[in-house]
Parts: structure tokens; C-alpha cells; sequence
């Protein structure tokens, strides 16, 4: 049975697979190609998928195998060229640029593989921009910035600049970031990737105790089979498309 429902802008109208309770998130039939000089890569070829509101589900595959893609796609950073993409009452493949924008500004949550923090900002510059563009109080803002910044280990680096933190560092500030403004979905891309196993098993229970807490839903791209254990659920991709899950025992 399939739900028809409006996004809250009350424009483009949202699909939801299921027999009474949509899925968080769903997609029907994603396909998504780059080109690569003359050869064209299948970075997602086909993925029909649904994820429950709250839970953790991790994607593993080896590089290469479409995890960032999805990330992308689902995140609204990048169209899907096939198919449909709805998270929540939110079509996301087909909403307007200005709709995309609010999407990604008040709901999703990044932490981005290589982090994209903004140069010329400190550390808690750079945590404070998500609420910068919902236009929340400074101080309220700069508060919870610093005590983000403290939960990651980082409260004496935060009026460093990028090109002065290491790359774990920035990795954290990243994660800071994306906590912020307390989105309903979490997308992180190899979030401990650039973290030793301590700092990296901290940066996991801040992640997934924080999201539990506020009943948040979290896509996590990883190699770490350690993390991927924590999950409610994992996934395996690859050439772009999803493994048969085993059956369990």
C-alpha cells in the first residue's frame, strides 16, 4: 500500500511505501552515474530501501562501492537521476531548490569524509554556522558551540582555525557541527576515519548516545566493523547496489 502525503512546504507531494506506518526514510529504484572521462560508473545502480524513524543503520563496502553517494543523495547535496529519494514528508528528489535548501538547513545533520570546514572560521566559529542559518540567538549559539566543542575533547582548540588543528580535530569540530542544531537525521561519512581507536570510540558514543537520546535517525558510511556492530542495522553495497542481507541464525 502506498501514502500520499504534502512536504511541509505544501508543494511538491511525498511518497511513502508500507502497510500503515511510512518509513523514515524510503527509496524506490535509485540510479545515480558519473562520468569519468568516456566511462560512465554506476555509483548507485537500482537501491530500493527503507529505514525506521530512531535507528542506526551503518553502509560497509570497500571504496568505491556507492556509501558516499547514498549519503549524498539521501542528504539532498546531490539529485538522484532515477527514482524516487523521501525522508520523512519531504520528497527529496524532487523538491525545489529553496525547499532542498531548508531541507538540508533544518533537518539533516552532515558529517562530511573531508570535513569542509570553513578556513577562514575557528573551531567554534565553524560548530556555531547551522545555527548561524536558522538564526539563533549569538549567545545561545556560542554556549552551545563551546559546550559541543568540550563533549569532543576540543574546548582549549576553540579559537583555532582549521589550518591549526590536526586532522582528527577537525574531524571532531565536524562532528560538533552536525549535533548542533539537533537534526532528525544524522548522515555521516567514515566519522572515525581520521581518528585513532580511543578518540574514535568516543566520537561513537557521542554520536550514537546523543542521537538514541533525541530519538534521531543515523545513516553512518564505515569501515569499522566494530562501529558497524553497535548499529541496529547494516548494509552492504557494492558496484552501487545492496547485498542480500544474511539471515540470522
Amino acid at each position: 500500500m502506498q501514502h500520499r502525503v504534502h512536504s511541509p512546504a505544501g508543494g511538491a507531494r511525498c511518497w511513502f511505501l508500507g502497510d500503515t506506518k511510512p518509513s523514515m526514510i524510503v527509496l524506490h529504484d535509485v540510479h545515480h552515474t558519473y562520468r569519468v572521462g568516456s566511462q560512465a560508473v554506476r555509483a548507485v545502480d537500482g537501491i530500493d530501501l527503507t529505514i525506521d524513524s530512531g535507528a542506526v543503520t551503518c553502509l560497509l563496502g570497500p571504496s568505491g562501492s556507492g556509501k558516499s553517494t547514498l549519503l549524498h543523495l539521501i542528504g539532498g547535496i546531490e539529485r538522484c537521476q532515477q527514482g524516487e529519494i523521501s525522508v520523512d514528508q519531504w520528497l527529496v528528489s524532487r523538491l525545489p531548490p529553496p525547499e532542498l535548501a531548508r531541507y538540508r538547513r533544518t533537518y539533516v545533520g552532515f558529517v562530511f569524509q573531508a570535513f569542509h570546514l570553513l578556513p577562514m572560521l575557528t573551531a567554534v566559529e565553524n560548530v556555531e554556522v547551522p545555527l548561524v542559518l536558522t538564526g539563533a540567538a549569538p549567545a545561545a549559539r556560542r554556549a552551545r558551540a563551546l559546550a559541543l566543542l568540550d563533549q569532543v575533547g576540543l574546548a582549549a582548540r576553540a579559537g583555532h582555525r582549521p589550518d591549526q588543528l590536526s586532522g582528527g580535530e577537525q574531524q571532531r569540530v565536524a562532528v560538533a557541527r552536525a549535533l548542533i542544531a539537533e537534526p532528525r537525521l544524522l548522515l555521516a561519512d567514515e566519522p572515525t576515519g581520521n581518528l585513532d581507536s580511543e578518540t574514535g570510540e568516543a566520537i561513537v558514543e557521542l554520536l550514537l548516545g546523543t542521537c538514541r537520546e533525541r530519538g534521531c535517525t543515523v545513516l553512518v558510511a564505515t569501515h569499522n566493523e566494530a562501529l558497524a556492530e553497535r548499529a541496529d542495522r547494516q548494509l552492504r553495497l557494492r558496484d552501487g547496489r545492496l547485498l542480500p542481507t544474511p539471515a540470522k541464525a
